[in-house]
């Protein structure tokens, strides 16, 4: 098993930040960036072997990729999304399948969490995909949304939901089996041909619906955030400091 990491946005509601940086390379805590503390907690749980999808910005990456293998002791591989400022993110995780071939925990490269998140995940194997969801944050309109049935498999994940319909949000990691990565790289294709708008997690509906099995992993009541804008950042700032 792997580490990934989805890290090829462009971030534009974090200018100036994101003028020549990737939102996985704002700053949160000193120097410490988004993707220090995702490569940390990957190291932390003894997942060394990390794929970072870079596009928007990538030449940010791959400078500072001798240091960052150096400083966490894990091997990066990039992969290049050369349609990261056309296309939404369903495209940059289908671009990591032979990467995911070999299982994965994937992160997203603007989500800050502890490496709780990921402890919690590698605990609960079993399912073909696990979704880390938190079951406590109120929910409004921008949250990644999940429903689940009575037997626990996904039946639905999407913004567009009605909140008080929702289990809980679906916070941008997931643990990826072996088993099923062919399944869900030919699911997360048939999403971004459909539209190449689409997000990974419809690629995870498409696989859901086809019979993939997809289960939650409740994180608890965790300090987490996902950075979109400057408030998000500066609730970052505000938590990254106690990981």
């Amino acid at each position: 098993m792997i580490g990934v990491v989805l890290a090829a946005g462009a971030g534009r509601r974090l200018r100036p930040y994101t003028d020549t940086l990737p939102k996985a390379l704002i700053p949160v805590d000193g120097e410490t960036t988004i993707l220090d503390i995702a490569l940390r907690n990957l190291a932390e749980v003894g997942l060394t072997d990390v794929t970072v999808v870079v596009g928007y910005a990538a030449e940010a990456v791959e400078s500072r990729q001798s240091a960052l293998q150096d400083r966490y002791g894990v091997k990066l591989s990039l992969v290049h999304n050369d349609k990261a400022e056309e296309w939404n993110n369903a495209y940059s995780l289908w671009l990591a399948r032979e990467h995911f071939a070999q299982g994965a925990l994937l992160v997203n490269g603007d989500t800050v969490h502890p490496v709780d998140v990921e402890k919690t995940l590698l605990a609960r194997r079993g399912p073909g995909i696990l979704l880390a969801v938190d079951t406590v944050k109120k929910l409004a309109d921008e949250e990644m949304k999940t429903i689940f049935d009575d037997s626990g498999q996904l039946t639905r994940i999407s913004k567009l939901m009605d909140p008080a319909q929702a289990y809980g949000e679906y916070i941008g990691a997931t643990l990826i089996e072996s088993r099923v990565a062919d399944e869900l790289a030919d699911a997360l294709e048939a999403t971004w041909r459909r539209d190449p708008n689409l997000y990974y997690e419809d690629g995870y509906q498409e696989f859901a619906e086809r019979g993939g099995e997809v289960r939650a992993a409740p994180i608890g009541d965790l300090p987490w955030v996902e950075v979109d804008n400057h408030e998000d950042l500066a609730r970052a700032r505000e938590i990254a400091c106690h990981y």
